[in-house]
């Protein structure tokens, strides 16, 4: 099953809507065939396994990550195809949130004469597919929030300096984190200061870019901006407010750019509004960089599922520098937004933290 969970890793940010699932195909202790499933409308991880394993599938095992599916979709059903191939047992990881499985895939399989085990490894495959579960359950995208800061918190200097806060090891991540999302978004602040093209470079050009979504209320972008730029076939999204000046909006609209316009509220783009959005366009991972007002408003919106926490081991110690998160207005040490840190690892000399949001129930 661990392996079968490396498989459907490859797979994130490349299967929306569906989820990524790995599977592996064992007999007599032997792995013979494995698959996962690389695009959506392309065969489904026990297809290429079953496929890769042909004769050998009969009396065999088959692990897999996801509960297999049993309904026509833009790929026939996966229980056919295990049935058909002779599969003995069939260990799956957790069951599919999708109505129209359920559970249903279990049964299928268990009237056909098939063992079925479920639930191995079912807490690591569910944080796999944790964005395919909340858009399955809500139509809105899994947003994960990344910083990157001294130890006092500051994201750039006074001046808006901010190459390097991190180390290398720390920034290769950050772009394998592109890779495995469906889509990266900053604030217009981030695109004047830094004019960044937000796509994954990866050693030996093995990544894919994701759809760049800037939140731009007053449409302010350039239109010659690298957000925008030809380079990459992922495409850009600006979100703009109702109220952006037509002309721009159509300056950015010719220079390529997906423009939507959006309900505003106090901070600018609804966001709410524009998660909406980015879910009935098949976002499942939303993974924002910043800057810091638009990590205010995602938090203060309880728009944030995860955050991701990279400290420096350097101080800035000016209270102009740009602090990592603005605009969230607390008064008081109680009224302070509760974390749970999940985890605790290290790139070269910096640390990241993952953390996650508390109830405040």
């Amino acid at each position: 099953m661990r392996r079968a969970l490396e498989l459907a890793r490859r797979g994130l940010g490349r299967t929306a809507p569906n989820p990524a699932v790995g599977a592996v195909v064992v007999r007599d202790g032997q792995v013979v065939a494995e698959g996962w499933h690389h695009a959506a409308g392309q065969p489904h991880a026990e297809i290429e396994a079953l496929a890769a394993a042909g004769e050998a599938a009969r009396d065999a095992d088959l692990y897999v990550t996801l509960e297999p599916c049993c309904h026509y979709g833009r790929t026939p059903p996966c229980t056919d195809a295990i049935i058909a191939a002779g599969i003995a047992r069939v260990i799956y990881a957790c069951s599919d949130v999708d109505p129209r499985v359920a559970g249903q895939g279990e049964t299928i399989l268990k009237a056909a004469g098939v063992e079925v085990i479920s639930g191995l490894l079912g807490d690591e495959a569910k944080r796999t597919n944790e964005a395919y579960f909340k858009h399955k359950r809500t139509g809105l995208p899994f947003v994960t929030l990344k910083l990157a800061c001294t130890l006092d918190g500051k994201v750039a200097g006074r001046t808006g300096d901010s190459k390097w806060v991190t180390g290398e090891q720390a920034r290769e991540y950050v772009h394998q984190l592109r890779d495995q999302n469906d889509a990266v978004m900053v604030g217009i602040g981030t695109v004047l200061s830094d004019n960044p093209a937000l796509t994954t470079r990866l050693p030996g050009d093995e990544g894919r870019d994701a759809l760049r979504v800037v939140v731009d209320t007053q449409a302010r972008t350039p239109a010659d901006a690298a957000v925008i730029g030809p380079d990459s076939e992922a495409g850009c999204l600006i979100a703009v407010g109702q109220s952006a000046p037509e002309e721009r909006v159509k300056a950015l609209r010719t220079a390529g750019a997906v423009v939507v316009a959006l309900p505003e509220d106090d901070r600018g783009v609804d966001l709410q509004a524009l998660m909406a959005e980015l879910g009935r366009r098949d976002v499942m991972g939303l993974l924002c960089e910043g800057g810091p007002r638009l990590a205010g408003s995602l938090l203060a919106a309880g728009l944030v599922d995860r955050l991701l926490l990279f400290y420096a081991p350097k101080l800035l110690g000016d209270a102009q520098a740009l602090d990592a998160v603005v605009g969230l207005d607390i008064a008081q040490m109680a009224q302070a937004l509760h974390l749970s840190i999940d985890d605790v690892e290290r790139f070269g000399d910096d640390i990241l933290l993952t953390v996650r949001l508390c109830s405040q129930d």
